[in-house]
């Protein structure tokens, strides 16, 4: 992907975060990312595809700030950590937070999306799925725990707690905080 379509993209996370996804307008996205309609309908054909591309590059930006979690040598503090990136309150979490949620809810009524949501989220959810697997090899879980349920279950959680984080609900802090008991919950106690 080149620079001016990352830079498009990044622009179209923001916009969708503080507007939403019907707040996003090709003219408003140009401005944000200071460029032309022209340009972002040459890289990205119409405004479905931008919200597609918006949605993937959610997903690599996502991928990106949780990666440092891996270099963790236990696969339970990988996990840790990896869902806990989630709720940061640094600008690039909350407007990849924001975005995901205003696509997840547009999906309902978008089948594209939808497609693409439910193929990003089983990416996440096996993600977490493998690392709870090499945690129970390495006798760091309870053991008859069902590693793709807890994962299903946890990654639905962060969402929920996002949710609630950005739209003021909880804090960060309480939202981080239920989340690792949530964890230690699922997984049993070190």
């Amino acid at each position: 992907m080149s620079d001016r379509q990352t830079q498009i993209l990044e622009a179209a996370i923001r916009v969708i975060a503080h507007d939403g996804v019907r707040g996003l307008r090709i003219e408003k996205l140009a401005a944000e990312a200071g460029v032309s309609t022209a340009l972002i309908y040459y890289h990205f054909k119409d405004r479905a595809g931008v919200l597609q591309h918006a949605l993937e590059h959610i997903s690599s930006q996502a991928a990106r700030y949780t990666d440092s979690a891996f270099a963790q040598d236990s696969p339970r503090a990988a996990l840790e950590e990896m869902l806990l990136l989630e709720i940061e309150d640094v600008p690039e979490v909350r407007d990849n937070s924001t975005a995901w949620g205003e696509l997840r809810a547009s999906a309902v009524f978008n089948d594209d999306l939808r497609e693409q949501l439910r193929a990003s989220t089983e990416a996440w959810v096996e993600d977490v799925t493998t690392l709870i697997e090499r945690a129970r090899e390495a006798g760091l879980t309870i053991r008859d725990i069902d590693p793709a349920a807890a994962a299903g279950r946890l990654t639905a959680l962060v969402e929920g707690l996002s949710e609630r984080w950005l739209s003021g609900s909880l804090t960060v802090e309480r939202a981080r905080e239920l989340l690792s008991g949530s964890i230690v919950a699922e997984l049993g106690r070190l």
